[in-house]
């Protein structure tokens, strides 16, 4: 059977904690120079319908370090579901490539990708979810602060995305996770049956006031306000946010030692200031390297671990 990476909802805690102990492995690998081959021979084909810097270079490098190349497609000039429907599209480009990475405004269209295709699809960002940098995001935390389980996690923002991956991806680990958000932006009602389903003894802590929900924090995290495919909600959301800025007198709440993330690119002097984003706290560029290393993890466990495991069982080694 193949795997895909559509959702956090689609793994398990301890296959979680296998990709990060994998991702940490290459990286001291890389650091040491070495750059197993792992995928030689092997191609990614990344379709994006939205731009983007660090998701395309980085699954670009990851594949190439681990000896294979990647194909991007920009899906304007695919025209999947307009030029021919995602089925067909699905079946075919299934014959070309090994791996599938799919940045898209639907995360239905990932869905259907992954009823049809014979290859495995990843979500590289959809309007739902983006369980990529999540688990990335978390990479960086374990190494800044040494561990997970018992930490507390603040996301400025609203329920997007980014911030339900994270809310998913710190279930598995223990982590105490807090959305800040005004009245009216939380998490999707779809989104919070399906968290509870599947962690009952968790629950989803909201908190409108910044100031409460920063206060005794290990990490700070925010985002823009309005993401892509939100462009006619600027102005209205940045009345709405101006509270939620996070400035240096608000992550000053957090505890001492506390670290600031973003998930890039970020609206300097809208969502963060310049004192946070540049400052001692911020482990931003930290944050967005290890998509790389947690992405060449990804493609390993995918394209050999899963591979493997199709035909009978396997122990799991790392590289």
């Amino acid at each position: 059977m193949v795997r895909h990476f559509i959702d956090l909802f689609d793994i398990n805690a301890a296959e979680a904690a296998d990709l990060l102990d994998r991702a940490s492995s290459l990286k001291r690998e890389e650091r040491h120079g070495d750059r197993p081959q792992l995928l030689a021979g092997r191609t990614l084909g990344l379709v994006f319908d939205k731009p983007s810097l660090r998701t395309r270079v980085s699954f670009e490098a990851a594949i190439t370090q681990l000896g294979g190349n990647a194909l991007f497609l920009n899906g304007k000039d695919v025209g999947m579901g307009v030029r021919e429907s995602v089925a067909d599209f699905a079946r075919v480009i299934s014959q070309y490539v090994d791996a599938l990475a799919v940045r898209t405004f639907s995360q239905t269209t990932i869905e259907e990708l992954a009823r049809f295709a014979t290859i495995p699809i990843i979500n590289a960002l959809s309007d739902s979810s983006h369980p990529c940098q999540a688990l990335a995001d978390l990479l960086t935390v374990r190494e800044a602060l040494g561990g997970l389980s018992g930490l507390k996690f603040v996301f400025v923002g609203d329920g997007n995305n980014v911030a339900r991956s994270l809310a998913k991806a710190s279930a598995f680990f223990g982590v105490r996770f807090v959305l800040a958000c005004p009245p009216g932006y939380e998490y999707p009602a779809e989104f919070v049956s399906r968290f509870a389903a599947s962690n009952p003894e968790t629950p989803l802590t909201i908190e409108h006031d910044p100031r409460a929900a920063v206060a005794g924090a290990d990490m700070v995290y925010t985002d823009v306000w309005a993401s892509m495919g939100q462009e006619d909600e600027v102005e209205s959301r940045k009345a709405v946010f101006e509270p939620y800025r996070v400035d240096s007198a608000l992550l000053a709440l957090a505890r001492p030692g506390a670290i600031f993330l973003h998930c890039l690119p970020a609206r300097r002097g809208e969502e963060v200031t310049d004192e946070v984003l540049d400052g001692p706290s911020s482990l931003v560029v930290p944050q967005a390297a290890n998509r790389l290393h947690f992405q060449k993890a990804l493609l390993a466990w995918l394209l050999i671990d899963n591979m493997a495991e199709a035909d009978g069982p396997m122990a799991r080694t790392f590289p």
